[in-house]
């Protein structure tokens, strides 16, 4: 088997589990990639009742990272990370590809 084309962290995976299970849902957060944002492209994450057939999957302590093909193209390599500091917690993408990005770590461009 192939290593994972993107990676989910044991943090992001808790917080995955605990929001999953507050809203009775599968246990799977789902990574996109939509143009937008202030530096060309931004991630977008919610939960998802299912894989899709072509998605690439991340698996971490039973929580299930899923990335679309075409949003893989721009976080091959990337890490998902769930961070809490002063200033707030949220998901976080160590993105490799990413030329700059924005403050808020939100969007990039390539």
């Amino acid at each position: 088997m192939n290593a994972p084309t993107i990676i989910l962290s044991p943090s992001a995976a808790a917080r995955v589990a605990a929001i999953a299970a507050r809203q009775a849902k599968p246990a799977i957060l789902r990574l996109s990639v939509e143009g937008g944002g202030c530096s060309g492209f931004q991630y977008k994450f919610g939960l998802a009742d299912a894989p899709e057939g072509d998605d690439v999957i991340a698996e971490v302590d039973g929580v299930r990272l899923v990335v679309d093909p075409v949003s893989l193209d721009l976080v091959a390599g990337a890490t998902v990370d769930y961070v809490e500091s002063l200033g707030g917690a949220a998901f976080k993408v160590e993105n490799p590809q990413a030329a700059s990005g924005c403050g808020c770590g939100a969007s990039f461009s390539v």
